[in-house]
């Protein structure tokens, strides 16, 4: 029977969720999710799970932070001045803005914190620091 294996392009149906039950994604509504095994393209700890299974093949894997989206990063949190932002801006906490770095890389950030002054914002990804749970099928190893 055919395995995945590195460089593979595989198609899986995937339900994420958080270790307390709540699902954060799934394909099963949709097409499956297709990728190159080995690539780079999937978190490391999901690309680890497809590896080796087998056509059709379901398993559920909990990945630790650290092989998805890493820890937080406290340093990713901070404070912005309400000067820097556009002067017909309402911010509310719960808000996803776009953040330009100097070089002019785009990030999704998220606003944790607004007061007369600033507002604080989270540029981790919203599942850092979180133990990730999937529930996986492989349903074609192209």
């Amino acid at each position: 029977m055919s395995t995945a294996k590195a460089n593979d392009v595989v198609k899986v149906h995937y339900t994420g969720t958080l270790v307390s039950g709540e699902v954060f994604d799934s394909s099963l509504q949709r097409e499956p999710l297709q990728f190159t095994v080995g690539s780079g393209q999937m978190i490391k700890g999901f690309d680890e799970a497809v590896t080796g299974m087998e056509l059709n093949e379901k398993k559920k894997v909990t990945i630790p932070c650290a092989e998805a989206y890493g820890e937080k990063n406290d340093q990713l949190i901070q404070a912005v001045p309400r000067t820097d932002l556009p002067a017909d801006m309402q911010p509310e906490v719960g808000q996803t803005l776009v953040a330009t770095n100097p070089n002019g890389q785009q990030t999704h950030v998220l606003v944790v914190d607004v007061d007369p002054e600033s507002i604080t914002i989270d540029a981790n990804h919203p599942l850092a620091g979180q133990d990730l749970v999937f529930e996986i099928e492989l349903v074609e190893i192209g």
